[in-house]
């Protein structure tokens, strides 16, 4: 074998001294909703998260994050938020965050939660207070209120549309009963857009960053990072053909990377505005007035990676999602390109390269990698999908791409389910289905519901262990009982067992702090790199390849003869 080139390193600046746990850190995804429900209600709570946490010290993750808890109306299952400093009664209470968050750190586990800083609920009282109070006052100017075109302000003030269907603008009916302004929402018409221009607001948001900095929490998932700011005059927006409202139409290799991805060449006006940076730099310096390496991670659809790193600059956010690398195919090309060009953009401004491959708003990847139809982020897949996925195809490619990004340098997060082999839930009921662009779209997108259905703990207790009742806020599929966390524990060759090896074997070999260096000469189908003493292949493939002599570390599927089988990764230690 010929080892080519070393790809660059992250450069040793005073950013890299120190603990700064979140460089190479492995961070667990927790959907509060869907992960363990203590009371039986049906939907997850706080106490059902502490309960099961040993499982995920177990599994050998380093953190985990939270998808919102706060106080919401659950339009949009907790993203509306009606009260940043206070738990909805859905999943408890603070005093069971305080327990929950008490239990990870006892088990060496940080906790990271989702804050959501573009938009609140309509609910929450500086909506209703801005809503209550006429134009012009201080409490609209919390929000992005605008007067409507046409001779009674009867048409919206420009023609955005909303990331979930639908115009991105709601007509308020006024007190007294007369049509009144228009206000934002980038999402949905309960999700109303705060104006970040307000120094009010972003005052209460640093009060709110330290509410839950003070309570001991390790750090930040900032949705919506690239939102926030929109350009000067809100102008019209017309998307490239083939694009959308929500982003640019851009694509990494072919794949369609909207909605909610902006480009250097057609950037919408309510995305990656300049202006967002100098809000992360504000909360870098807040954080830093707390010990323990405190994190910033942006969910950012931001293309290309190039400009995504802008937002882990040395006096910014401390991660970014690399949704460019999430939305690569299953091919040897694409996987070589974009982790090159990952490293290389994130260590240019000494930063971690962050890998992810599922989370709560994208198809699971033991499903999407074996689509054979285009499939948008935030579409979703059912019953009547185009190119709907072969499931054992799925996994195989699903547990191969698994063990190529567990041995990548850096930092990486893995979504609830996914150690069990989860699936996509395709054939949810349409009177099941919950996520707002389901309704928004009148049932042409299927939406997200499908990977955030409560996950199987045992196979053969009620809800699969999800709770003690039998109820679930969406319906499981019933063969998922294969995939319950106990048919699967201590099982050789399973899925669960995988990935305690690969993240034991990752930990072993420091492959998150490791550097990457290209291995050459098995062809274009191969993914064949060293990381310290660790190489690994992974065949993208549809034919065995030649594997070197070396000691068989953990391998995605069955590796004998020496030849590496079609969707499957092998790590070795080398002569």
């Amino acid at each position: 074998m010929t080892i080519a080139s070393e790809t660059s390193a992250v450069p040793v600046t005073t950013r890299t001294l120190g603990s700064e746990w979140w460089r190479s850190a492995v961070i667990y995804q927790i959907y509060p909703r869907s992960f363990a429900d203590l009371d039986g209600d049906g939907i997850g709570d706080l106490p059902g998260i502490t309960a099961r946490l040993d499982s995920l010290a177990a599994l050998g993750v380093d953190a985990v994050w939270l998808s919102p808890f706060f106080t919401s109306p659950q339009k949009d299952a907790g993203y509306d938020v009606a009260d940043y400093c206070d738990i909805d009664p859905l999943f408890g209470t603070l005093a069971d965050f305080d327990a929950m968050q008490n239990r990870a750190h006892e088990l060496g586990l940080r906790v990271i939660v989702d804050l959501v800083p573009n938009h609140t609920s309509d609910a929450h009282r500086w909506f209703q207070e801005a809503i209550a109070t006429p134009a012009g006052s201080a409490e609209r100017a919390r929000y992005i209120f605008r007067d409507g075109k046409g001779a009674s302000g009867e048409l919206p003030p420009n023609n955005w549309e909303s990331v979930f269907g639908g115009p991105a603008w709601t007509r308020l009916t006024e007190p007294d009963g007369t049509a009144g302004q228009w206000y934002l929402h980038l999402f949905d018409s309960s999700q109303p857009d705060l104006d970040w221009q307000n120094p009010w607001v972003r005052e209460q948001f640093r009060d709110i960053l330290r509410f839950w900095l003070d309570r001991g929490v390790d750090g930040f998932r900032v949705d919506v990072a690239h939102g926030m700011i929109k350009a000067e005059g809100l102008p019209d927006f017309t998307p490239k053909p083939g694009g959308s409202m929500g982003g640019s139409g851009s694509s990494v290799d072919g794949v369609s990377l909207e909605p909610g991805i902006s480009d250097h060449e057609d950037t919408a006006p309510f995305w990656a505005q300049d202006g967002v940076h100098e809000i992360y730099r504000d909360w870098h310096e807040l954080l830093a007035e707390y010990e323990g390496d405190r994190v910033l991670c942006a969910e950012a659809w931001v293309e290309p990676l190039t400009k995504l790193a802008n937002w882990v600059r040395p006096d910014e956010m401390h991660q970014a999602f690399n949704f460019s690398y999430l939305e690569t195919p299953w091919a040897g090309p694409a996987l070589r390109r974009i982790i090159d060009n990952s490293i290389s953009a994130f260590a240019g401004v000494g930063a971690p390269s962050t890998w992810v491959l599922s989370n709560h708003d994208v198809v699971r990847h033991a499903s999407r990698l074996a689509l054979t139809a285009e499939n948008p982020q935030g579409a979703g897949i059912g019953p009547k999908s185009l190119g709907l996925p072969d499931a054992d195809l799925g996994l195989h490619r699903a547990r191969a791409a698994t063990a190529l990004m567990l041995a990548l340098p850096g930092s990486a997060y893995v979504y609830q389910g996914e150690e069990l082999g989860l699936p996509e839930a395709i054939h949810l009921p349409d009177a099941a289905r919950q996520d707002p662009t389901w309704f928004r779209t009148d049932g042409e997108r299927y939406g997200r519901d499908g990977c955030r259905v409560p996950i199987p703990w045992e196979a053969s207790s009620p809800a699969f262990g999800f709770n003690a009742t039998g109820e679930s806020w969406l319906p499981q599929p019933e063969e998922w009982a294969s995939y319950a966390r106990d048919a699967q524990l201590g099982v050789e060759g399973s899925t669960l067992e995988l990935y305690t090896r690969l993240l034991a074997l990752r930990h072993e070999h420091d492959l998150g702090m490791g550097t990457l260096k290209w291995i050459t000469g098995h062809g274009e189908a191969v993914v064949a790199f060293s990381n310290g003493d660790v190489t690994v292949f992974a065949n993208t493939g549809d034919v065995p390849v030649e594997l070197p002599l070396g000691e068989v570390l953990a391998a995605s599927g069955p590796v004998t003869g020496g030849s590496l089988p079609a969707d499957t990764t092998v790590w070795l230690r080398t002569a």
